[in-house]
């Protein structure tokens, strides 16, 4: 099994990880971006900003996401592996920051991943509201900076993309209790 769990900063993914590595302790855990030695690099110079071409942006990702399926997935297909971001985040952040069509970006990223794709997909979503409120109460990094309509259209275009891809996914209200959401990822995990 190749899990995922997506969303925008602050939809609870890490608490959901968290939980997850308490739960499989023989899974691979893992992230993009920065799940490898390179990938942290190219996370830093993202967060920080030192791309000024979204186009080079892109390919800062694409480098990550390429080097993360080789190092981390291709060697561990026989595992569970679960994963903070994939192809999905990759896909819907391109989308919302570059011209660039939806499928050539697609494209880009199946080369990237070797069409090595999850087989179950965790979206937590979050209201305006509750994505308002969650942001009020931290510092924001380069991405989270580019405001809250930038993230709900990432939010959106991650729901796009894996109906595009035709994955198997769950969508879960991040404004639920963590044992509520917690429940539903097991649940749809050992469906």
């Amino acid at each position: 099994m190749y899990i995922v769990i997506e969303g925008i900063d602050t939809a609870g993914k890490s608490t959901q990880l968290d939980i997850l590595q308490d739960t499989y302790k023989g899974a691979i855990f893992t992230k993009e971006p920065g799940g490898t030695k390179l990938g942290l690099k190219l996370r830093q110079m993202v967060l920080n900003g030192e791309a000024k071409s979204k186009i080079a942006e892109m390919f800062l990702f694409l480098a990550d996401r390429a080097e993360h399926i080789e190092e981390c997935v291709k060697n561990n297909l026989n595992k569970m592996i679960i994963s903070d971001r994939s192809i999905i985040s990759g896909i819907s952040y391109a989308s919302s920051t570059s011209s660039l069509d939806i499928n050539i970006l697609t494209s880009l990223n199946l080369i990237a991943t070797s069409n090595i794709l999850p087989s179950h997909i965790i979206i937590l979503e979050l209201s305006k509201e509750e994505l308002i409120n969650r942001l009020s109460q931290k510092k924001h990094d380069f991405i989270e900076a580019r405001g809250i309509e930038y993230l709900l259209n990432i939010q959106s275009k991650m729901k796009e993309i894996v109906n595009l891809l035709n994955l198997n996914y769950i969508i879960i209200d991040a404004s639920l209790s963590i044992k509520e959401i917690s429940k539903k990822i097991e649940g749809f995990i050992n469906e």
